[in-house]
């Protein structure tokens, strides 16, 4: 899988559309990847070989010797094959119209027509007559994505328009996220001209964002889901956190239940602003040796640990009369393991009978969460008539 990114990527795209200034405060922050980042280019990585030997792109040796070099687990592998079944479906569908339609893998995409010195990779680009389909893979299980004016996949589509039109002179343009572990397939379909004039709109935001001049920026929900490695020292993004601020801090009782919307709102994303800036000042007084004003680096409680192997410690004990069961805690592992180890196909067959889902404890979400809506008042009189009904009989 490629390891180079541009400057002005297309998986930041939305954050550099919205933000320009972002992309010179984000260079003097080093993009250190998450563990859900590593654990998502392992995904990608194992279903590249999975695609390139269902293609017979590669010898079964050479699939094992890739796979080999991989840290997978049962989840990883059930996710990835459904995601190879999805794409070579897809293929096949193309296929049944044009005889010579064509399934490219982690296909590099030049962007550079609408975002200076711009490339992109295509997880699966499908191409045949009036058709061009690109399917990217999410691994993360986050957030749902998707992809309607998703400017990601939009831009990987401009950059395979341009390498493909001439020669299947395409009518229509399909981008797919499939997201396995959310159980998200999106969905977006274009036409030529609307991508293009899209892109147009793209090439002058683009301009700005690479001109080393352009510092300012404006926060926006880009910040958050674009990650922006800036969000603890950005002044922009602090202001927007600060207006919680103008409700002064009234008495709940006091509050309009307008007023309790938009602190619901602002908290959480206060909370995870105070989160960043607390981690980044860590890093500065412990790695850059930086004095907080104000504060001092101190050891947090720390609690005892075993400094020998279990087996050290149970040798010992068992040779002065304690037994097994005496020094030995022994459970099943939960329900989340248990599936990584079965697999989620397995899991279901082999344990579908044994796993019960309770009733969530309530709470309150924006109100384009895709769970459906409870009412608390109706729902307690279900509940209490479900207790009688137990009781009667």
């Amino acid at each position: 899988m490629p390891e180079v990114h541009a400057r002005l990527s297309a998986s930041g795209a939305k954050k550099w559309l919205n933000c320009p200034g972002s992309i010179q405060l984000e260079s003097q922050f080093e993009n250190i990847p998450s563990e859900f980042a590593q654990e998502g280019t392992t995904a990608h990585a194992l279903a590249e070989a999975k695609l390139r030997f269902a293609l017979k792109q590669i010898k079964r040796t050479e699939y094992a010797a890739l796979v080999k070099k991989l840290d997978v687990n049962g989840e990883m592998e059930e996710y990835t094959d459904g995601y190879r079944d999805f794409v070579i479906k897809r293929y096949n569908h193309a296929l049944k119209t044009t005889p010579d339609a064509k399934l490219l893998i982690e296909q590099k995409l030049d962007l550079s027509k609408w975002v200076p010195q711009g490339f992109g990779t295509g997880d699966a680009v499908i191409v045949g007559d009036g058709i061009l389909e690109i399917v990217d893979l999410k691994y993360g299980a986050g957030v749902a994505v998707s992809a309607d004016w998703n400017p990601q996949l939009r831009l990987y589509a401009l950059g395979a328009l341009d390498s493909f039109d001439f020669l299947y002179d395409i009518k229509i343009i399909r981008t797919v996220i499939y997201q396995p572990r959310k159980d998200n397939i999106s969905c977006e379909s274009i036409t030529p001209e609307d991508l293009c004039a899209w892109g147009e709109i793209v090439a002058e935001k683009a301009k700005i964002a690479a001109d080393d001049a352009i510092t300012e920026c404006t926060a926006g929900d880009h910040c958050d889901e674009g990650f922006c490695r800036a969000r603890a020292v950005c002044r922009a993004y602090a202001e927007k956190r600060s207006s919680l601020a103008k409700l002064d801090f009234k008495p709940p009782a006091k509050l309009t239940l307008e007023e309790v919307a938009e602190v619901l709102e602002q908290s959480a994303k206060l909370k995870k602003w105070a989160e960043l800036v607390n981690d980044y000042a860590l890093d500065q007084a412990v790695n850059h040796e930086a004095d907080i004003p104000g504060y001092k680096l101190v050891e947090g409680k720390s609690s005892r640990k075993y400094s020998k192997s279990d087996d050290v410690i149970s040798k010992i004990l068992v040779e002065n009369g304690y037994s097994e069961n005496d020094i030995f805690n022994r459970s099943i592992k939960c329900i989340t393991e248990m599936e990584k180890l079965l697999g989620k196909t397995r899991f279901a067959s082999l344990l579908k009978d044994c796993v019960i889902k309770p009733q969530g404890k309530l709470t309150l979400v924006p109100i384009e969460d895709k769970r459906p809506a409870v009412n608390s008042a109706s729902q307690a009189a279900d509940d209490f008539a479900e207790i009688i009904e137990k009781e009667n009989k």
